[in-house]
Order: C-alpha cells, then sequence, then structure tokens
C-alpha cells in the first residue's frame, strides 16, 4: 500500500460545507434571537448571554475551519488536534442553544441538531485523520 498522501478527502469536503452551513446556521440564529426578543417577553438579562454564546462560536468557528484544514493539507496532527478541541467547544456552546437558550423554537432545534451532527460526523473524521497522520 503506497499512501503518499494522507489528507483526508471527506474531511476536506465536510470543514469545506460546515462553514458554508455556518454561516447560515450564524445568519438563522441571530434572526431568530432578534425575532424571539421583540414577539416574546425575553428577558434582557438572558438575551445577553444567548447572543454572546452565539458570538463566541462565530470567533471560534475560524480558527476551528482554518486549522482544520491546514492539519489535514500538510497532515499534521497538532493542527488537526486543536481543530477537534475547538470543535468539541463549538459542541457544548451548540447544545447550550439547543436546550439552555432562553426560548427553544423547532427551527432551533433543527438548526442545532444537523450542525451537532455535521460537528460529530467531523469529530470521527478529524480522529481517523490524525491516527492515520501519528502511524
Amino acid at each position: 500500500n503506497n499512501s503518499s498522501q494522507l489528507s483526508s478527502l471527506p474531511l476536506h469536503i465536510l470543514l469545506y460545507v460546515n462553514g458554508v452551513y455556518y454561516i447560515f446556521y450564524f445568519l438563522a440564529t441571530l434572526a431568530m434571537i432578534i425575532y424571539k426578543s421583540q414577539v416574546f417577553s425575553y428577558p434582557d438579562d438572558f438575551l445577553a448571554p444567548d447572543l454572546a454564546v452565539l458570538f463566541l462560536m462565530a470567533i471560534l468557528e475560524v480558527p476551528r475551519l482554518y486549522l482544520g484544514f491546514k492539519g489535514n493539507l500538510t497532515e499534521a496532527e497538532v493542527p488537526l488536534g486543536l481543530s477537534l478541541g475547538l470543535t468539541v467547544g463549538s459542541m457544548l456552546l451548540c447544545v447550550y442553544l439547543l436546550l439552555w437558550q432562553s426560548y427553544v423554537l423547532w427551527a432551533d432545534v433543527l438548526l442545532n441538531a444537523v450542525l451537532l451532527a455535521a460537528y460529530g460526523l467531523e469529530s470521527g473524521l478529524k480522529v481517523t485523520a490524525i491516527a492515520a497522520f501519528v502511524s
């Protein structure tokens, strides 16, 4: 088996798709938070944490994707491992928005379920790629 190239095409595609989906996810979730703050009696002290979690996720998404692409393309386990760590952090923030934000609409459940599934699949592919790079 002459495996000179270890980088993962499925991981690369999924990182790209996740990047595109996250832009949609962020805009849709932001729009829903604004909608909920107008339509429901959204307590002011709960609006800020929900927005903070969403913006923190957006900030994490940039290095998460960058390190994922870089680690995969250069076949380096360290950036890919860092990206995996950031993915776990993003998953926790996603779970917050799924379960603990002030108002959870069916659209929130759908958006977060898709994002969590993509993060889960991506994490599995990262672990597999890291194992291939190390061996």
